[in-house]
């Protein structure tokens, strides 16, 4: 049954954009080290455009936001090597997280105000097979993230500064070792295979401006990868994620707000939620050269409130993806609609919003 190679491109090319979070951005590398062939190296980059924007809520005497995210690209690389019939290794190089928000519309609650988070991931990856149906794998992730954050509104300032005072912040890129552990089961003849990964989580540290040690965390994650032939060149495939972004928090101690008329230091960026983030897709081989992808993303909107530099509350995201191979080459080029949830933050009511995302990922097997 030909159909391994459909689940891993189709899903990574059109499910590249995620919104848990808010700054998520790509999933487990872990995948690349079930490629089947002996060596393959790989190379993708994603295009998202999202449209997020609110008006204020009742009693809030400002204008709409209009449009608070900008548009980005996400790379990725990787290189896997199969050294004996038992041992796989794996290199991925991706941005895991980020964030391009821009305030520019005049009259907004918080116009001027921006963020811009960046992130770097080296994966060092192997995987054991036990037997030909069972394995385990895992790595070392060397993560780093940084950031630059202007936040301008009536009610928030530096320490010891009055309401209306612009915050600056600029944190250069922290280095952190987390790691990530996984087991694998596979029945090759009807292409199944279900695999779980967790993946710990790293504390950034950072300093405000007055010195003073904050610390950030992109949190732990649990991931069950599956898929299995159904037909003749017909794959079901897809994933179950979840993440404790109850644990993420950027809170530098000199940010202040005066929104309760007694100043106190509050985080400039939340989530009140763990996300489960759910996949699934049906793939299709038409010839020996050619097969097709759809898929379908899911995230419940979760209901809480959310943070002024996010604007969106779970998601629905439909995708297609269309797969050329030959004996030395897979290119994948997928396409996303992603229905973005209304959301409230304590002074905008987010609504309409959505983004569409189109990626290429280009494979070699030598």
């Amino acid at each position: 049954m030909k159909t391994q190679l459909l689940a891993a491109t189709a899903l990574a090319v059109t499910a590249s954009f995620a919104n848990a979070g808010g700054i998520e951005r790509r999933g487990d590398p872990s995948m690349i080290l079930f490629e089947k062939s002996k060596n393959y190296a790989e190379f993708s980059v994603v295009n998202v455009n999202p449209s997020v924007s609110g008006t204020p809520l009742p009693g809030v005497p400002t204008g709409p936001t209009g449009n608070i995210l900008k548009s980005y690209r996400n790379f990725a690389g990787g290189l896997k090597m199969d050294v004996s019939d038992r041992w796989t290794l794996g290199i991925v190089v991706d941005e895991p997280v980020g964030a391009d928000v821009d305030y520019t519309v005049p009259g907004a609650f918080f116009a001027g105000s921006d963020a811009e988070v960046s992130s770097l991931s080296v994966n060092l990856l192997a995987r054991y097979k036990a037997t030909d149906r069972f394995s385990v794998y895992g790595g070392l992730r060397y993560i780093g993230v940084d950031g630059d954050i202007t936040v301008i509104s009536p009610v928030t300032a530096p320490l010891g500064s009055g309401p209306g005072t612009p915050y600056t912040l600029s944190v250069d890129k922290d280095y952190q070792l987390g790691y990530l552990l996984g087991a694998a089961y596979e029945i090759p003849d009807i292409a199944l295979r279900v695999a779980l990964t967790y993946e710990s989580k790293t504390e950034h540290d950072f300093k405000d401006n007055t010195g003073a040690s904050f610390d950030v965390e992109i949190p732990r994650a649990v991931t069950l990868h599956f898929q299995s032939g159904v037909a003749a060149n017909t794959l079901v495939f897809g994933s179950i994620k979840w993440r404790e972004w109850t644990e993420f928090t950027v809170q530098p101690l000199d940010f202040i707000s005066f929104a309760t008329g007694v100043p106190r230091n509050v985080p400039i960026a939340f989530n009140e939620d763990d996300i489960w983030t759910y996949e699934l897709g049906v793939g299709r081989r038409f010839n020996a050269n050619w097969s097709g992808a759809a898929t379908i993303g899911y995230e419940k909107k979760e209901g809480s409130q959310v943070g002024n530099l996010a604007g969106t509350d779970g998601f629905i995201r439909y995708g297609l993806a269309a797969i050329y191979e030959n004996d030395s080459i897979k290119v994948t080029t997928g396409i996303s609609y992603i229905d973005l949830g209304n959301a409230n933050s304590n002074v905008t009511s987010f609504s309409g919003n959505d983004a569409i995302a189109i990626g290429t990922k280009v494979g070699f097997k030598f």
